[in-house]
C-alpha cells in the first residue's frame, strides 16, 4: 500500500510539472506575439505620421506658407509711418539707413499719402517686406496721418469680400509707439495693425514691437531704446530672409523638435478662446518667420489640432474644446431667453441694444444711436466720394450715393433671413417691446454721426473735394439697414422730420406688418422685400417669426395698391431656392401692382452657423438677366428699364414711366420736397402721385447701354483681388 501511494503521489507531481511547463510556454508565446504586434503597429504609425507630415508640408509649400528649401529673396523694404510729433518718422529714417547698409532698396511712405485700396494688394507678389511704424494718439486712436489707412484695414479685415487670403504672401512687421501711462490704450494702434494684417492673410516677419514713452515703465529705459532693441531683432530676421538661412530652433517646441503649428482660421469657431490662443499663426518650419513671443503664449499655444498630438496632450486640447463649446451653448441659451422674454407690465421696458449687441454692431461699423437705432456708412458712399461710381439706386433713380445716409430707427426684425448681412446679431421680435427714443433725437444724432464718418475722408487720396463738401449735407435717407424700420412706433413722425430737413426717404419693409404699411405716410419710395413667391420657399428663405407670415405677406402686398407714391418690389434671387417660381412671382406682381420691380442676385455674406447659404446660391449676372426676361414675358404692362451690372441688379418698370419711348424712372427730388410740404400743410388732403415727381432717365442707365449702368462721369475701379469676385453690392 505504501509503494502504491508513493507511485500515485509521484505521478501527480509529474503531471503538475508538465502542465506548468505548457502554461509557461503558452505565456511566453503570447507575450512574444504581443510584442511583435506592437512593434509592427508602431512602425506603421511612424510611417503614416511621416507621410502625413510630408503631405502637410507639401500643402503648406503649395500655398506659399513655407519655402521649399530654396532661398527666400527680398527685393526691398517699404517703411510706412503714421506720426503726430515726428518720432515715428524719425524712426523710419533711422531704420532706412540700417537697411541700406544691407544693400537693400528702401522706400519711406507717409500713410497719409498712401491709398491701400489701390496699392496694398500689390505687396502680395512684390517680395517686399512692409514695415509699419505707427503711433497711438488720443483715446487709443491713430494719428491723423494714419487714420484712413487704419479705418481701411479694420473694415477690410471684417469684410467677407476681401477674404482671409487677400494679403496672403505679403510680409510685414509692426512697431507701435505709445505711452503706458494710458493703460487702456497703450499701443492699441500698433496691436490693431498687426491683428488686421494677419486677419487678411499677411505673414508676420517678427513679433510686433511696443515702444513706451513712459521712461519709468519702458522695458529698455526709453522709447528710443525700445525701438533699437526691436530694430536689432527685425534686421536679424531680414538678413535671414535675404539669405534664406534657417533659424535655429528656440527650444519652445515639445522635446526640441519643431513641428507644424499652422492651422487654417477657417477651421475654428470665430471669436473663440481657442482661436485667440492660436491667433499668432506660424508656418510649419520656424526658419524665416517669428510669430509669437514667450510673453504672448504658453506651452499649449504651440500645439495645433492639425499637428501630430501626443496622447497625454490630447486631454488638454479636448478639455479646451469642451469648455469653448459649453461657453458657446450657455451664451446661446442666454440670448434665446432674452429674445423670447416678454416685457413684464410692472417693469420698465428694456433697451434694445444690449452690451453684446453693441459690441457686435460696433465691430461691423455701426454708429449706434440711443437704445435702438443706428447709422452706417455704405461702401457706395465711399465709392462715389472718390469718383468711382454710385450704387444701383443712383442708376435707377438718380440718388447721389455720396449724399445718402443709411440708417434705421429699429435694429429689431421679425425675420431671420438666410442672406442677412449681419448674420442675425440683431434682436428679433413680432412687436415693439423695448424702450423708445424720440424721433427728433434719432434723426439729429444720425445726421451728426453720418457727417462725422464723412469727415474722416478729408484728405484721403482720390476723394473729390467738391463731392466731399456735398457729402456733408444729407440729401437722401435709406431706411434699409439691419432690422425692420416700420416696427418703430414713431416712424411717421421720423419721416416727417426727414422731409422737413429736405431729405428724401427710401423705406424698406419685410412685408410682415400690413397694418403699419397702410398707416404709413407718403415716402419718396416704398420698398417691399419679395424674397420668395410661395409659402414654402418664403418660410425657408426669410424664416419669419409670425405663424401667419404668409397671410401677412399677401396683405402687405395688397396694401401697396392704395399707395399713390412710388412702390417697389425687391426680389432677391437665391439660386436653387427661389429662381424657378416665375409664374408664382407673376401672380404676386398682379396682387400689389408695384411701380417698379428690382431683381438682384443674392450677395454671399460669408459662412455663418445661422445660415446654410453658400457661393453656389449666388446667381451670375447672365442668370439674373435671363430670369428677368422670362418674368417680363409673364406680366403685362412692364418692361426692363435699367441695369446695374456691378451690383448684379436689373430694374423692371411699369410702362406708365415710359413716355414717348423714353424712360422716366429717375426722381425730381426738389419737386418731391415741394409736394410733400404741400401735403403736410394741407393736413394730408392735398395728395400727389408718382407721375408728379418723376424725371428722365439718362441713356447710360438704360438696359442694353454699353455702360451697363455705370455713370460715365466716374471711373470704374476694379479691385485687385486674387479670389473670384462676388456678385452684388
Amino acid at each position: 500500500m505504501d509503494s502504491v501511494a508513493t507511485l500515485d503521489i509521484f505521478s501527480l507531481l509529474t503531471s503538475l510539472w508538465i502542465n506548468r511547463f505548457y502554461i509557461y510556454l503558452a505565456l511566453a508565446v503570447g507575450i512574444s506575439l504581443w510584442i511583435c504586434f506592437h512593434i509592427v503597429i508602431r512602425k506603421q504609425d511612424k510611417n503614416s505620421q511621416e507621410k502625413c507630415v510630408s503631405k502637410e508640408t507639401q500643402n503648406l509649400m503649395a500655398n506659399g506658407y513655407i519655402s521649399d528649401q530654396k532661398k527666400v529673396f527680398v527685393s526691398g523694404v517699404k517703411i510706412f509711418y503714421g506720426s503726430q510729433t515726428g518720432t515715428a518718422k524719425g524712426f523710419a529714417m533711422n531704420l532706412a539707413e540700417e537697411i541700406i547698409s544691407l544693400d537693400l532698396p528702401v522706400i519711406i511712405i507717409n500713410l497719409k499719402e498712401y491709398d491701400p485700396d489701390d496699392h496694398l494688394v500689390e505687396e502680395v507678389t512684390s517680395k517686399n517686406v512692409c514695415v509699419f511704424l505707427v503711433a497711438t494718439y488720443t483715446d487709443g486712436r491713430p494719428t491723423e496721418s494714419a487714420e484712413w489707412f487704419s479705418k481701411w484695414l479694420e473694415e477690410a479685415s471684417s469684410d467677407f469680400r476681401f477674404g482671409k487670403t487677400y494679403l496672403k504672401g505679403m510680409r510685414y512687421a509692426v512697431f507701435g509707439l505709445g505711452n503706458s501711462a494710458y493703460v487702456n490704450h497703450f499701443n492699441k494702434v500698433g496691436k490693431n495693425f498687426d491683428k488686421w494684417l494677419w486677419m487678411l492673410g499677411a505673414h508676420r516677419v517678427v513679433t510686433h514691437g511696443e515702444g513706451d514713452c513712459n521712461v519709468v515703465q519702458s522695458k529698455h529705459g526709453s522709447i528710443e531704446a525700445d525701438f533699437t532693441a526691436w530694430k536689432t531683432k527685425f534686421l536679424s530676421q531680414l538678413q535671414a530672409l535675404q539669405k534664406g538661412e534657417k533659424k535655429a530652433c528656440g527650444g519652445n517646441c515639445r522635446k526640441g523638435k519643431c513641428r507644424s503649428k499652422w492651422q487654417s482660421s477657417e477651421e475654428m469657431e470665430p471669436e473663440s478662446p481657442l482661436q485667440d490662443r492660436l491667433h499668432h499663426r506660424d508656418t510649419e518650419e520656424e526658419e524665416l518667420f517669428e510669430s509669437t513671443s514667450e510673453e504672448e503664449s504658453g506651452p499649449e499655444d504651440h500645439e495645433s489640432l492639425n499637428s501630430i498630438v501626443d496622447v497625454e496632450d490630447l486631454g488638454k486640447i479636448m478639455n479646451h474644446m469642451k469648455k469653448d463649446k459649453k461657453e458657446k451653448e450657455q451664451q446661446e441659451e442666454k440670448t434665446s431667453l432674452w429674445r423670447d422674454s416678454v416685457k413684464n407690465e410692472d417693469s420698465e421696458p428694456r433697451a434694445m441694444i444690449t452690451p453684446a449687441l453693441r459690441d457686435a454692431l460696433t465691430k461691423q461699423g455701426y454708429q449706434l444711436i440711443g437704445s435702438h437705432s443706428g447709422v452706417k456708412l455704405c461702401r457706395w458712399t465711399k465709392s462715389m466720394l472718390r469718383g468711382r461710381g454710385g450704387c444701383y439706386k443712383h442708376t435707377f433713380y438718380g440718388i447721389e450715393s455720396h449724399r445718402c445716409m443709411e440708417t434705421t430707427p429699429s435694429l429689431a426684425c421679425a425675420n431671420k433671413c438666410v442672406f442677412c448681412w449681419r448674420h442675425h446679431t440683431n434682436p428679433v421680435g413680432t412687436e415693439w417691446r423695448w424702450k423708445m427714443d424720440h424721433p427728433e433725437m434719432i434723426l439729429k444724432e444720425a445726421i451728426e454721426n453720418h457727417q462725422n464718418m464723412i469727415k474722416q475722408f478729408k484728405g484721403v487720396p482720390g476723394v473729390k473735394e467738391e463731392r466731399f463738401k456735398e457729402g456733408m449735407t444729407v440729401k437722401h435717407c435709406a431706411l434699409s439697414l439691419v432690422g425692420e424700420p416700420i416696427m418703430y412706433p414713431e416712424i411717421n413722425q421720423f419721416l416727417k422730420l426727414l422731409h422737413e430737413c429736405k431729405i428724401s426717404s427710401f423705406l424698406v419693409t419685410n412685408a410682415q406688418f400690413p397694418v403699419e404699411i397702410r398707416n404709413l405716410k407718403p415716402v419718396t419710395q416704398l420698398y417691399v422685400s419679395v424674397d420668395a413667391s410661395t409659402k414654402e420657399s418664403l418660410k425657408k428663405i426669410d424664416r419669419p417669426l409670425f405663424k401667419d407670415f404668409w397671410q401677412r405677406f399677401l396683405d402687405s402686398l395688397k396694401a401697396l395698391v392704395a399707395k399713390q407714391q412710388r412702390t417697389v418690389y425687391r426680389l432677391t434671387l437665391v439660386k436653387a431656392w427661389n429662381v424657378d417660381e416665375l409664374q408664382a412671382y407673376a401672380e404676386l406682381v398682379s396682387l400689389g401692382s408695384p411701380d417698379f420691380i428690382e431683381v438682384k442676385g443674392v450677395t454671399y455674406c460669408g459662412e455663418s452657423s445661422a445660415s446654410s447659404l453658400t457661393m453656389a446660391n449666388v446667381p451670375w449676372h447672365e442668370e439674373v438677366v435671363r430670369f428677368v426676361r422670362e418674368l417680363v414675358d409673364l406680366i403685362s404692362g412692364y418692361e426692363i428699364a435699367c441695369e446695374h451690372e456691378h451690383s448684379n441688379c436689373l430694374l423692371i418698370a411699369h410702362k406708365k414711366f415710359k413716355i414717348d419711348g423714353e424712360w422716366w424712372t429717375w426722381i425730381d427730388y426738389d419737386r418731391f420736397q415741394d409736394l410733400i410740404q404741400e401735403y403736410e400743410h394741407s393736413g394730408g388732403s392735398k395728395t400727389f402721385s408718382t407721375k408728379d415727381y418723376m424725371a428722365k432717365t439718362p441713356h447710360w442707365a438704360l438696359f442694353g447701354a454699353s455702360e451697363r449702368g455705370f455713370d460715365p462721369k466716374d471711373i470704374r475701379h476694379q479691385r485687385k483681388i486674387k479670389s473670384k469676385s462676388l456678385s452684388g453690392c
